[in-house]
């Protein structure tokens, strides 16, 4: 086989890592096959039994790849979640709500002066009882103040339009980003795994923002499809 060269930035053991998590979430390497030999893929990329060891203690932690000492890798069948763009169902635990100065770019979608203060109801998502995104969502003080949306309880689906702002068409910006201390704490990220960043403004009649939410999801939990009308 072909040898792999060093990329000459990251650790020779995260560029395997980085390979090898590549081939298994692309499903080159199945649910419960075996992944090469330590004995290859210490001659193809020219690194120690120790390096491939490490490379493989990240898929571990990660949930990708199980196996013992002395018997062979395999790959597990854990794989990301598959949500769409527009939705993110998971239980979620309300964890503050109340008013909060607008972050600038929330500031910006609701075209507020920065730190004008808004409505924040900031959620853990949890999928199979693992965090797998934080969110917060900004609503204008005038809007919320005194509704549904400033209160303690869960929202039921809807509650925008209940009061009379149904949400009619919505923008999604969506980055990759290494995570913060905070949130590499609440998402209990393995290694330095990054978070998907997805930025959502919904409108409702007139083109009025009416919900800003900002999404950070553990980057291996989430894959996000979206779903692209046909031109014409």
């Amino acid at each position: 086989m072909t040898a792999v060269p060093d990329d000459g930035r990251r650790s020779r053991q995260r560029q395997l890592a980085g390979d090898l998590r590549a081939l298994i979430l692309a499903g080159d390497i199945g649910p419960h096959q075996r992944l090469p030999s330590t004995a290859e893929l210490t001659r193809r990329y020219a690194v120690t039994n120790m390096t491939v060891t490490r490379a493989l203690r990240i898929l571990k932690a990660e949930g990708l790849v199980t196996g013992h000492k002395g018997r062979s890798v395999t790959a597990t069948a854990r794989r990301p979640a598959t949500v769409a763009a527009g939705l993110t169902s998971a239980e979620a635990q309300l964890l503050e709500v109340g008013e909060t100065p607008a972050p600038a770019p929330v500031a910006r979608a609701f075209g507020l002066d920065r730190d004008e203060p808004v409505v924040v109801r900031h959620q853990l998502r949890l999928l199979d009882g693992e965090p797998a995104e934080l969110s917060w969502s900004y609503y204008p003080l005038p809007l919320a103040r005194g509704t549904a949306l400033a209160g303690p309880d869960p929202l039921p689906d809807g509650s925008l339009a209940a009061l009379g702002y149904p949400v009619r068409h919505a923008t999604d910006q969506v980055s990759v980003r290494p995570a913060t201390v905070a949130e590499f704490i609440a998402l209990r990220l393995p290694e330095d795994i990054p978070v998907l960043r997805q930025f959502r403004i919904g409108y409702t009649d007139g083109g009025r923002p009416v919900e800003v939410t900002v999404m950070i999801k553990a980057g291996q939990q989430f894959e996000i499809r979206y779903e692209v009308p046909a031109p014409g």
